[in-house]
């Protein structure tokens, strides 16, 4: 009974990191409509600034963290204005093309200043675990978790209840429409990019926390595709559950299925949860429905 509770919380605590890490395509995609491949990328960007300014700089970390975050969400302005900005009401065929050349461009910037070495990462949350009984959880993921749902919650209903997130949702549904009522669309669409890469910088904090970074750690982005993907990519509180959903399934698969199937099972179920959920509800389990009058 204490291993299924440990492989339960745990499963959950990392489905809601992989929560945090989806918030950035869901971030970007509600103020865009453009599904962003390169989002574990800039995962792995944000978590160099933040080794860069504690580690490389010597800056204490009330200090190096902001930095962080603010490089971050400037380098996600720079993404907007060079390579989106132009691209304001053209199809979104042609903007997700973008995502995938920026994902190789990403990773030749991180490579190129950064090197192909693994580097220690500094150490945001205690590494002590926290012990109850026979349960023990990770302090990363469990502080990390509680930011998912503090921000889940935050972004749901800035977007629902706010002017700019409300402009924001309606430059996605139509980039002609928005700014034919005066809306300027770079606008939000560049606050969105700023947005989704602090975000990502704050999902590599957790992640990475007394850990080490290279670039293989952007595989992260892909692991929480599934998340985004099964809570519908216009939902940010649907994220939390879904998170938690896909965390736990993972975490039993691995712990019961993996012995029997010779091991591998825990990191393919999610995906297929993904792919029966596209066959059976395309939109997600809370995306939005499109109607269109005929």
């Amino acid at each position: 009974m204490s291993d299924f509770l440990n492989y339960l919380i745990n499963g959950a605590l990392t489905g809601l990191l992989y929560a945090l890490m989806a918030m950035g395509f869901v971030v970007i995609y509600r103020a865009s409509k453009v599904f962003n491949f390169a989002q574990g990328e800039l995962v792995v960007f944000g978590g160099y600034m933040v080794w860069w300014t504690i580690i490389q700089m010597g800056m204490p970390m009330w200090l190096g963290l902001p930095v962080a975050f603010a490089s971050a969400a400037i380098f996600g302005l720079m993404i907007e204005r060079i390579f989106f900005a132009r691209l304001v009401g053209e199809s979104v065929f042609s903007m997700v093309m973008v995502t995938i050349g920026l994902l190789i461009l990403i990773r030749g910037i991180v490579l190129v200043f950064f090197g192909p070495q693994v580097r220690a990462f500094p150490i945001i949350f205690p590494i002590e675990p926290i012990i109850l009984g026979d349960v023990v959880i990770s302090r990363s993921l469990l502080y990390g978790g509680l930011l998912t749902i503090a921000f889940g919650f935050g972004l749901s209903w800035f977007f629902n209840r706010t002017r700019m997130g409300l402009t924001m949702t309606a430059v996605a549904e139509d980039h002609q429409v928005a700014m034919s009522m005066g809306i300027s669309v770079q606008r939000s669409i560049a606050f969105a990019w700023m947005l989704g890469a602090a975000l990502s910088t704050l999902g590599a904090m957790v992640h990475l926390s007394g850990r080490s970074i290279n670039m293989m750690s952007s595989d992260i982005g892909l692991a929480a595709l599934p998340v985004a993907l099964l809570a519908g990519l216009e939902s940010l509180a649907g994220l939390l559950l879904a998170g938690i959903l896909v965390g736990v399934i993972q975490g039993l698969a691995s712990a019961y299925l993996d012995p029997l199937v010779g091991g591998a099972l825990g990191s393919v179920f999610p995906f297929i949860i993904m792919l029966l959920m596209l066959l059976i509800r395309p939109t997600g389990l809370f995306g939005w429905k499109t109607i269109e009058r005929v």
